[in-house]
Parts: C-alpha cells; sequence; structure tokens
C-alpha cells in the first residue's frame, strides 16, 4: 500500500486518542501520524494517501491547530491523492453543527485537487444539521465520543477497513460523484 500520513491536532486529547486508535486498526500497513500544527505544504505533499482527523469547536469551528494549516492545505499539491477526514462532535450539545470540521477540511482537501473517500452513513445519530453531510451521507467518519461512546471502536474499525479497500482501488476525481 502507498504512504499513509495521518495528520490530527495533538492539543485535544480526544482527537490524539482517536488519532491512535485509527492507526491501531490498520494493524500491519505503516500509517505515520503526524500533529498538524507541526506540519508544511511539504508534509501534505509528501503521502499518496492522506487521513485528516479533527474535533468540531464551539458553534462549527476548526480548532486553532486547523485553522492556523489551512493556508498550508490549500496551497499544497494535493491533486490525486485520496483523503478521508475524521471528525469528533457532540450531537447533543451542537445538533446545529455536529462534526461541522469534516465538511470544512473535505472541502479544503477538494479544493487543492484531492479524492475524498471514506464516507460514512448519517444512520444512527441524532442532529439537526452538519457541514459534514454531502448526498445524506457523511463526508468521513463522524464520532460522537460523548454521547455515543460504545459505538466508537466499532466505527474506528469498519471505518478503517473500508478505507484500505478504497485506498486500493482506482479512482478518479472524475469518478467520485461525491466530491465537494
Amino acid at each position: 500500500m502507498k504512504k499513509i500520513g495521518l495528520f490530527y491536532g495533538s492539543s485535544t486529547a480526544k482527537t490524539a486518542a482517536v488519532a491512535q486508535k485509527v492507526k491501531e486498526a490498520f494493524h500491519d500497513i505503516q500509517v505515520d501520524i503526524i500533529p498538524v500544527e507541526n506540519s508544511g505544504e511539504a508534509d501534505f505533499e509528501a503521502y499518496d494517501h492522506i487521513i485528516a482527523g479533527s474535533s468540531t469547536w464551539f458553534d462549527g469551528e476548526l480548532p486553532d491547530y486547523w485553522d492556523e494549516v489551512m493556508p498550508v492545505v490549500t496551497s499544497a499539491d494535493l491533486k490525486g491523492k485520496k483523503v478521508a477526514v475524521f471528525g469528533l462532535g457532540d450531537q447533543v450539545k451542537y445538533p446545529d453543527n455536529f462534526v461541522d470540521a469534516i465538511g470544512y477540511l473535505a472541502k479544503a482537501f477538494v479544493n487543492r485537487g484531492a479524492i475524498l473517500i471514506g464516507y460514512t452513513s448519517a444512520e444512527g445519530y441524532n442532529f439537526n444539521q452538519s457541514q459534514a453531510l454531502k448526498k445524506g451521507m457523511f463526508m468521513g467518519l463522524a464520532l460522537d465520543i460523548e454521547n455515543q461512546p460504545d459505538k466508537t471502536d466499532e466505527r474506528i474499525r469498519k471505518w478503517v477497513d473500508q478505507l484500505k479497500s478504497e485506498f486500493e482501488k482506482d479512482i478518479s476525481s472524475a469518478d467520485n460523484s461525491f466530491n465537494c
């Protein structure tokens, strides 16, 4: 399998813990974990496959660490790279912007030529709206470890199995009708 880089914000323990679980779910496939606050354009360009993880803060905002790195993402050459996104949110306290960070990150990567993979079902969640939805699906893995912690490990395992398959498939940007 081609090189996989997992970018996440290390300043939040929950996102860091999920990033570690995602890495471990790949088992014998090498996944490099990179704290996004320490990354530059060359780091994103060095990987064939990218996994990006973030929590959603306040009323649907990207955390500071991603917000500060977005100029790097929006200038990097990501054409043809496969990107998967996961996000943490709270569907009870923030039902109007549940896991919005997934949508913001997905759109930023796609706007730089990346091919978005890893869509998941919105079934089993209870929220009003989200920037992470596209055609009724989340544009990545949505996790609510506050209200559904018992579902987290299984959701990660299924998503990583899906990613393994999608990373291997020959998908061109023209074939990916879900792109933003």
